[in-house]
């Protein structure tokens, strides 16, 4: 029953999600902002690329009310295998995000985060709504309704246009 219950959610707003500290972070906070979900792994060959490109849209949406939510996860060959406060570390460090990263979490499975069961029943994917692989993105609207889905392979700078059609810059 667990894949096919509904989400009665209908904003991300709606949830509450836990920071590295497992401090309670209440999405609605972001209200108002576009944001890009991502599940994040430090020891995957998507890395650099989506690490160094994440930072950059970042940087260049900010401050036009653009967030990215990163969420460390394990479930792919265990490519984030140490701690929530490792993996803030690793991408502080390495690729000077200054976006959040969260608590780790499971993207599939009977232990899903609310969260990420929202985004999947919202977008599904490919032949299936589980996430496949590290660094799928989901972009969210100022609402908070999920506008697209993109795979792992998909970097993030090719959804440029996608993001500044939400910020409403063209």
């Amino acid at each position: 029953m667990g894949a096919s219950k509904s989400v009665p959610q209908k904003s991300i707003h709606e949830f509450t999600v836990k920071d590295i500290k497992r401090e309670d972070v209440d999405l609605s906070i972001y209200k108002g902002k576009v944001l890009l979900v991502v599940n994040v792994a430090s020891k995957c060959g998507f890395t650099s690329t989506n690490y160094t490109q994440l930072t950059q849209l970042y940087n260049q949406y900010k401050d036009k009310g653009f967030e990215i939510l990163a969420f460390p996860c394990n479930q792919f060959m265990k490519q984030e295998p140490g701690t929530s406060e490792e993996a803030q570390e690793f991408a502080c460090t390495r690729f000077n995000a200054e976006y959040p990263i969260l608590q780790k979490v499971r993207v599939n499975g009977p232990n899903v985060a609310p969260v990420y069961k929202f985004l999947k029943a919202s977008k599904g994917g490919f032949c299936s709504s589980s996430i496949k692989w590290n660094f799928t993105k989901f972009l969210v609207d100022k609402e908070g309704k999920v506008i697209q889905r993109y795979g792992s392979t998909a970097p993030p700078l090719s959804i440029k246009a996608d993001i500044e059609k939400a910020l409403g810059e063209n």
